[in-house]
């Protein structure tokens, strides 16, 4: 699929001049057959992007959470990665978000929305068309928070032949989902057509299916070449740090090698700018290329 002509174009620095000593975030649409919409996205590109042209670099999907879109690049996030990676603490990749709204980054329970599909098939061969990247699995990595932290965990686990490595901050991770919390993941439907990413009623079994949970038992002997790395709040406002303390068990007792913290914190942006740098930093200590 070509990328289409930039619905919103923003060339917004990290920091400096664009092409010179500073990285910059791009922000354009695609125009998905998958979807059958535009879907924006944004992509921050390291200082040296510009001003090396024959180099091709390692590349993150980053996934945003719930309520967020693409634009959580042009924020603190992305002066966040921009300041590792001019001080030398991280490597030079690129970081590219879709816009992904609310779901949770699978295909729907109806088959309406196949996010997973577009995600893997469409989305990625885009980007690493579109943009001066290895296109290798030992220089792709993926990422995400909350939602997105699913998400993440959900398309490493699914496809472990495509990235390296996986970062995964306050993931959404219940193995058993909680009713007490059913409403939150109603807001999972807002603003869409159809009956959300897990069925209207919400359908238990559907969730259990897409877990990271469930994924890790089928793809074990697969997920051992994956590096994996994975944190959350002790005191998690919806109780992912239950969810993440399962997965480190679970992952422990299959022998796949892992790295998963249990910080003090709640869910919330002050957790994420505090453990944000350690997590890019395995992701980078995790992909080829200089």
């Amino acid at each position: 699929m070509r990328v289409m002509r930039a619905i919103a174009v923003a060339v917004l620095l990290l920091g400096g001049i664009p092409g010179l000593a500073e990285g910059r975030v791009e922000c354009a649409a695609l125009k998905s057959a998958v979807l059958a919409r535009n879907v924006r996205y944004c992509a921050a590109l390291p200082a040296g992007y510009d001003g090396k042209q024959a180099k091709r670099f390692p590349v993150v999907y980053y996934l945003h959470g719930l309520g967020e879109s693409e634009q959580t690049l042009v924020g603190a996030l992305g002066a966040m990665l921009g300041d590792l990676q001019r001080n030398g603490k991280i490597k030079e990749f690129l970081v590219i978000t879709p816009d992904a709204g609310t779901t949770f980054y699978i295909n729907s329970h109806d088959g309406r929305v196949r996010y997973e599909d577009f995600l893997v098939r469409e989305f990625i061969p885009a980007m690493e068309r579109r943009f001066r990247v290895a296109g290798t699995r030992a220089t792709r990595g993926i990422a995400g928070t909350s939602m997105g932290g699913y998400g993440a965990l959900h398309t490493a686990f699914k496809y472990p032949q495509l990235f390296a490595a996986v970062e995964a901050e306050m993931p959404a991770l219940y193995e058993k989902f909680p009713q007490r919390l059913l409403p939150f993941f109603e807001m999972s439907r807002r603003g869409g057509a159809g009956s959300g990413p897990f069925g209207q009623p919400f359908d238990e079994a559907f969730w259990e299916r897409n877990t990271p949970f469930t994924l890790a038992r089928a793809n074990a002997a697969r997920l051992r070449n994956l590096k994996i790395y994975f944190d959350c709040g002790s005191e998690d406002d919806y109780g992912f740090d239950a969810g993440t303390r399962k997965l480190d068990q679970l992952l422990t007792s299959l022998g796949i090698k892992h790295e998963a913290h249990i910080y003090p914190g709640r869910h919330s942006p002050d957790f994420i700018a505090d453990h944000f740098p350690a997590a890019l930093t395995f992701v980078s200590n995790s992909l080829g290329g200089k």
